[in-house]
């Protein structure tokens, strides 16, 4: 079969072929209908050399975190609803499926993942950009249904991620409120539509492209910034000089989680996504006061299963830029020179 991989550090991935893989017990083949490209792949391809090995990640690694497929074939022991055929999404922040937060879904937040050598798919396990993929456990999958795999495929990461960090804000949005959201590329454009479905908030958006405020005010935005050195005093003007209620970075690198803390308002929550490299300041005066900064990470089993719902509601919306398996290597280079508006899905 075709795979999309990265085969040596500091080389650009590459499409080879390998054989098809045999499920082992316990274990779920999928064929993949399609593969979403994520700056984290991009993060795991810049680290250098030392610190790739040292963080324990493979070489061949088959890219892709997120994934979608058709179950192609069940290991034995497989102890599920799962049948042969059945569409189904990755939920790909595997766990062990022991301790108390997988007992509550919460996989993403496993306490023994590190130490049994646990990785999610495309970030340590063989991802889903390839023909076939091995999912560790019935319990990652996720039902897709009818809703379009290609789509959709993109909100088991830029959905979720997005979803998990709002939802613990929404105590803070209800009417009269404001949220701003900084980078409304890949998961910025779905947490706008996700803060209109589910709050009561005014959105600020802000970006360093007019091609993506245009997306962000296609999916809900109602007002959009150039994310420049006047962006806070902007804020501040909309905001009658109170701040946000909220903000949620997408972007992560040191100037915007220097924007994201200048604007929250007091009580307010300031949530950093993106893995852009930045650190917070934070001491007395350098913050609003009682402002809460979260690191969120990825999310629920459970929460996966009500971003599809609302999906499937026509709530929220991916855009999406296909490519082929061999044009994989091109969505990488699109992804890194910022060109891809929404998310890049690859299509086996």
């Amino acid at each position: 079969m075709k795979a999309l991989r990265y085969v040596a550090v500091g080389q650009a991935p590459e499409v080879v072929e390998i054989p098809i893989p045999k499920p082992g017990p316990g274990q779920v083949l999928l064929k993949v209908t399609a593969g979403g490209v994520c700056h984290s792949d991009d993060y795991v391809m810049g680290l250098p050399e030392n610190e790739y090995l040292e963080q324990g990640y493979p070489l061949p690694l088959t890219l892709g975190h997120e994934g979608a497929g058709i179950v192609h074939e069940l290991g034995e022991g497989v102890d599920s609803t799962l049948k042969v055929g059945d569409a189904v999404a990755v939920y790909g922040p595997w766990g062990c499926g022991r301790c108390h937060n997988c007992s509550e879904g919460k996989e993403n937040y496993c306490t023994n993942a590190a130490a049994e050598g646990i990785r999610p798919p495309g970030l340590g396990s063989q991802g889903s950009m390839a023909e076939y993929m091995i999912v560790d456990d019935a319990r990652h999958l996720v039902p897709l249904g009818d809703l379009d795999p290609v789509k959709n495929v993109s909100l088991t990461d830029a959905g979720l991620t997005p979803y998990h960090a709002i939802k613990r804000s929404l105590p803070k949005l209800g009417a009269g409120t404001v949220a701003v959201v900084i980078g409304t590329g890949g998961l910025g454009h779905v947490g706008i539509q996700i803060l209109k479905a589910l709050s009561g908030a005014t959105i600020i958006a802000l970006d360093v492209s007019d091609e993506k405020l245009e997306l962000a005010t296609h999916v809900g935005a109602d007002h959009v910034l150039i994310s420049d050195a006047d962006a806070a005093a902007k804020i501040r003007e909309l905001t009658n000089g109170l701040g946000a209620n909220a903000v949620f970075d997408f972007v992560g690198a040191g100037p915007t989680i220097a924007l994201a803390t200048s604007v929250a308002a007091i009580e307010g929550d300031v949530t950093v996504v993106g893995i852009g490299g930045g650190t917070v300041e934070f001491g007395f005066g350098s913050i609003a006061y009682d402002v809460a900064v979260r690191i969120p990470y990825w999310g629920s089993r459970s929460e996966l299963i009500e971003v599809l719902d609302l999906a499937r509601a026509g709530r929220i919306d991916v855009e999406v830029q296909p490519y082929s398996l061999d044009d994989g290597p091109q969505a990488y280079a699109d992804l890194a020179a910022s060109t891809i508006r929404g998310r890049a899905v690859i299509v086996p």
